[in-house]
């Protein structure tokens, strides 16, 4: 396993990350995902992903327990805050008050003194985004959290909460967590430029596509009835067009020629990219994990990138 910078800050991080959404907590039993989340420590993972709305709460919990036979300075655990945690008007969003409450009901489900990584899970254009880093900054100060992040913020976003940082000499942002695949780059535009530029690292989530650049999808095939188009299957409806399912065959075809699975050359594809600190998988069986880690310092030679950009294109 190779380990890069979060963003500008000190801290290491694995290429390959765990995350836990649709997963822990409700979609794979708990037994099997701590098996999952002790394999991934073997493995050289050291980043864990999750977020109190992820199964509300449940999934906080199991990561939590998972990693509690772990010294706690040998991984960094990140999770969330914004998504809706009740039926009150303050129970979403980014206030003060929904911030500060949610992170102690955070540390309580992982049984943990502090979180590594705090991200801002979402945009809450009812709050102003001084008041929100403020109070991450509050948590900052108290111990409670060690670093800042945001996730799914725009790159205008992210410029403003920088100047209001520095302005007002508050705790920076170091990581910001978007969604990026092969099957969906736009974040090549403005996120990752803004990102080297101030220096917030990309976490980015659905590397895989949400499984489809697994190859396990076939174009005019029915869809596995154990996949997870077929339990939690709307997310990843966006991925399964024809077009797709045609370009992941051909992308199956480099991969071979490089001696990859196609999950291979998704996520060594992805970490090309200097800017993104990590790659977030999901993995409901050990062998997932297996298979995904060795996409770790993997380099792509450029012939085999310039025939990936020919299938996308």
């Amino acid at each position: 396993m190779q380990y890069r910078r979060l963003g500008g800050s000190g801290l290491k991080v694995s290429e390959i990350s765990l995350g836990s959404w649709l997963t822990y907590g409700g979609y794979v039993e708990e037994q099997n995902a701590v098996g999952t989340i002790k394999l991934a420590v073997e493995s050289g993972i050291n980043f864990f992903d999750t977020a109190n709305v992820y199964m509300k709460g449940e999934a906080e919990r199991v990561v939590g327990e998972a990693l509690r036979g772990n010294r706690r300075d040998s991984y960094v655990l990140a999770t969330k805050v914004w998504g809706p945690m009740g039926d009150g008007p303050n129970d979403r969003g980014l206030s003060r008050k929904h911030i500060m409450e949610q992170c102690e009901a955070s540390l309580k489900r992982l049984g943990m003194e502090y979180i590594d990584l705090y991200y801002c899970h979402s945009i809450d254009p009812s709050t102003p985004i001084e008041e929100s880093l403020r109070a991450m900054d509050d948590l900052v100060r108290q111990g409670k959290v060690l670093y800042v992040g945001v996730s799914n913020w725009t790159a205008s976003m992210m410029t403003e909460a920088v100047g209001i940082a520095d302005r007002k000499l508050l705790d920076r942002i170091v990581a910001s967590q978007p969604p990026y695949s092969i099957l969906r780059r736009d974040i090549e535009q403005e996120i990752i430029p803004v990102g080297t530029k101030f220096g917030i690292g990309q976490v980015v989530y659905s590397p895989l596509a949400q499984g489809v650049l697994s190859g396990k999808y076939k174009p005019g095939a029915e869809v596995p009835k154990d996949s997870r188009a077929a339990s939690a299957g709307q997310a990843i409806q966006r991925y399964l067009t024809a077009d797709n399912l045609t370009r992941v065959e051909r992308l199956g075809e480099v991969a071979g020629e490089l001696d990859l699975t196609l999950s291979q050359l998704a996520l060594a594809w992805v970490l090309r990219q200097p800017n993104v600190s990590s790659a977030i998988i999901g993995a409901s069986r050990p062998e997932q994990i297996e298979e995904n880690v060795k996409a770790s310092g993997v380099v792509l030679p450029a012939e085999a990138l310039k025939k990936i950009e020919a299938i996308l294109a």
